[in-house]
């Protein structure tokens, strides 16, 4: 009898101990629940050719305070502007390089072709189903890298639209 409630005890204590930390990690920075911002479907569209643009879209979670993304930067080198319409809800849209994107309180803020995104001129090296980092850089947030799927629309590959 007393093996019966050792046993029960620590299986008792093993539940308590696996909560803890569970609720611990729903509490991390990372977690879609959690505070603070949170990255998703980050992705960039293979060049052409080697060096030539191509742009990067992804989805930013912002469960904290207003923030903006300042600026980012790759793996595979190459400069990063960050775009954005001239006049939202205007057609055709007409772009330009803006300073910083806005990320909102408790809002996710879609980085998509019709909208703003990441134009990436004289990139290294990049392939089809490989992955490359982005590291972005928030003016309260600080910096985060993120892992962007290099993806080729036109043999099939993923697009925005797509996903």
């Amino acid at each position: 009898m007393v093996v019966h409630r050792y046993i029960r005890v620590i299986g008792l204590a093993g539940v308590a101990l696996a909560t803890a930390f569970g609720a611990a990690a729903c509490s991390s920075p990372n977690h879609a629940g959690g505070s603070g911002i949170v990255t998703n479907g980050a992705y960039v569209q293979q060049p052409a050719s080697l060096g030539s643009t191509t742009v990067g879209y992804l989805d930013i979670r912002n469960n904290g305070a207003a923030d903006e993304l300042m600026s980012v930067s790759t793996s595979v080198g190459g400069t990063v502007e960050l775009r954005g319409p001239v006049t939202k809800g205007v057609s055709p849209v007409v772009m330009h390089t803006v300073k910083d994107i806005p990320i909102p309180s408790d809002a996710t803020t879609q980085l998509i072709p019709n909208s703003y995104h990441l134009l990436i001129t004289d990139p290294g090296a990049m392939h089809d189903g490989k992955d490359i980092y982005l590291k972005l850089t928030f003016a309260h947030a600080g910096s985060m890298t993120v892992i962007a799927l290099v993806t080729n629309p036109q043999n099939g590959g993923s697009s925005y639209f797509l996903n």
